[in-house]
């Protein structure tokens, strides 16, 4: 009896704090209020090995490269490439708000198989990424406890396409690791506190709970797309990479080389699909000069790079991009205005120094 009645308190122990996690757990929700649609990533920890393609199906990702991109994998990872299990991956998907909240964009589907449940769906599937009942209102399921083997439901990945703090950002959900703190967070993804715990709406930054899944916004890459390109906006953090122009363009970004973007013709076929009209790449100048996306030329402290200005049904955009590499007042490349206005100081005191010497010449005469 004792030992039955001991087994039964661990039990009521165990299943409590099971429950207060659960309930601990702030279902995710990013704030968004933005008319375009963007690309964004969530983290996701696979509960058992398994590999890349297994992944990218489960949720929904139609381009492998654009899946290595977004993990900085080699561009020749095939999909049958082994991921362990509890490894943290991200996830590339399309993003788009609807009354204030983000959500990808009717994707991914999962198809119910034998002996799930929205809980064990939501929990072990998708690794607490979404909740049950975030699942059930999605897809207008009045009882969370009643799905039917291959029905398809929609997961409503939690994601943004706001500007923060007037920068363009790339929004990442980032699923918290136990023991991390919102400070260490902060660190590693050069983002201030209080604009995490803003975005987030957490008051009080000891209330961050492991398994939450946080706004992270980050930096991306500066670039000349035009705002009627049919990928406007391109917006790539750093260390990632990714495929656009139907293939025909490869883009990287990465902080050595000043956070700007940098494109290049990807020597890839275009892939044959409907949204495609192309059976080879176009060809990729800049109008006014003999350079072809990607090339740059330098004369002086100036260096002019034809750049990817995105693309239509019909052609590639181009724009001629320059930029001062000239070393500031503190030895770091300045921008045109930067070296304008230290002409300018230069010039001032040039005639300060005149003047001076006129006013010397004028006193000397005074004193004859």
């Amino acid at each position: 009896m004792a030992s039955g009645a001991g087994t039964m308190f661990f039990r009521v122990i165990v299943f409590s704090a099971i429950v207060a996690v659960c309930v601990a757990q702030p279902p995710p929700r990013f704030n968004c209020s933005s008319t375009s649609k963007c690309r964004s990533l969530i983290d996701y920890i696979p509960p058992n090995a398994t590999t890349v393609g297994d992944v990218m199906k489960l949720f929904d990702v139609k381009h492998l490269l654009s899946f290595l991109g977004s993990n900085n994998l080699p561009m020749n990872t095939s999909s049958s490439f082994s991921l362990p299990a509890f490894q943290k991956i991200k996830i590339p998907f399309n993003c788009k708000c609807e009354n204030g909240i983000g959500l990808s964009d009717k994707r991914p589907i999962y198809k119910v198989q034998s002996g799930n449940t929205l809980d064990k769906i939501a929990e072990i599937t998708f690794a607490r990424l979404v909740t049950s009942l975030q699942i059930a209102a999605a897809n207008g399921i009045p009882d969370p406890n009643k799905i039917e083997v291959g029905q398809e439901l929609w997961i409503p990945l939690p994601c943004s396409c706001d500007d923060v703090e007037g920068n363009k950002v790339a929004h990442y959900g980032h699923l918290v690791e136990p023991g991390s703190s919102v400070s260490a967070i902060a660190t590693m993804f050069n983002v201030s506190e209080a604009t995490i715990l803003k975005l987030n709406g957490i008051a009080d930054a000891r209330d961050l709970k492991a398994s939450q899944v946080l706004d992270i916004p980050l930096k991306a890459c500066s670039s000349v797309i035009r705002q009627d390109s049919l990928d406007f906006p391109f917006l790539l953090p750093n260390g990632t990479y990714d495929y656009t122009a139907n293939n025909c363009v490869l883009c990287e970004c990465e902080a050595a080389k000043n956070m700007i973007l940098d494109c290049k013709p990807s020597q890839l076929k275009p892939p044959s699909q409907k949204s495609s009209n192309w059976s080879t790449c176009p060809a990729m100048p800049c109008e006014g000069s003999n350079l072809l996306l990607g090339n740059s030329t330098a004369s002086g402290c100036s260096t002019t790079t034809c750049a990817y200005a995105g693309f239509s049904k019909q052609t590639i955009f181009t724009n001629i991009s320059t930029l001062n590499t000239c070393p500031g007042p503190e030895g770091g490349p300045q921008d045109n205005p930067n070296s304008a206005s230290r002409t300018g100081s230069q010039g001032l005191n040039l005639v300060g120094l005149i003047v001076f010497m006129h006013l010397l010449s004028f006193g000397s005469l005074l004193i004859q």
